[in-house]
């Protein structure tokens, strides 16, 4: 496995969250507080982690 992995857990809860904000979180497939999916270390996910790192935790896979 040549790419590196992140591990992506919401920490946070989406509830009172803007329409997009949860829409950037479901599409890293996180949809509750405690959920946590690995995702390949792109522009594409850093894009999606930059939009709400601040409900995130993230570390390498």
């Amino acid at each position: 496995m040549a790419d590196k992995m992140l591990k992506i857990e919401l920490k946070k809860s989406l509830i009172g969250r803007g329409a997009k904000q949860i829409a950037t979180a479901e599409a890293l497939g996180l949809k509750k507080p405690g959920d946590v999916t690995v995702q390949p270390d792109n522009a594409a996910t850093q894009g999606k982690i930059a939009k709400i790192g601040f409900l995130l935790s993230v570390t390498e896979a």
